[in-house]
């Protein structure tokens, strides 16, 4: 009787994991149509991996290239592409750093930080349209489950 509740709970547990691996999936594919929309606020010839790269520098301030490969978690060569592209748009610029002559330090520039801010606006607006029947409550719930979420991606670095 006693296996037969675990075998219970199992499938219970398997079933949930089904339900939010399937949901997850549709939001990834939502989330990254927006954030090619969101990134072509940005500039029109930005990719949309690029969007979280001016997101860190905002939040952080300037950094060196490997930090904000570490931090985003990808190769060096690919943030380098990336980085490169955004300063041929305008949006970062490279300084030597403070601590040691030998890094570059990258940060956003006026035109970056200020068409991030006004693409960020439209985001907040849209997510706003988006859940306007939704409760306060509910997307604070939302929020503290998708940060828990995240905690455990980089804690058990899935």
């Amino acid at each position: 009787m006693i296996e037969q509740g675990a075998d219970a709970v199992e499938g219970a547990a398997d079933a949930a994991i089904k339900a939010l691996e399937q949901q997850l999936s549709i939001l990834w594919r939502r989330a990254r149509s927006n954030s090619h929309k969101v990134a072509r606020r940005v500039h029109p010839d930005m990719e949309p991996a690029a969007y979280g790269l001016l997101v860190i520098l905002q939040r952080t301030g300037a950094m060196r290239l490997t930090d904000l490969a570490s931090d985003v978690g990808i190769g060096k060569p690919s943030v380098s592409r990336q980085i490169t592209m955004l300063e041929q748009l305008g949006l970062v610029q490279k300084a030597a750093d403070p601590q040691d002559g030998r890094a570059q330090s990258i940060s956003l520039t006026p035109l970056g930080a200020d068409r991030l801010a006004t693409a960020q606006s439209g985001r907040k607006d849209a997510f706003r349209h988006l859940m306007e029947d939704w409760s306060t409550a509910d997307i604070r719930d939302l929020a503290r489950l998708l940060d828990q979420l995240n905690e455990t991606y980089t804690r058990d670095n899935y």
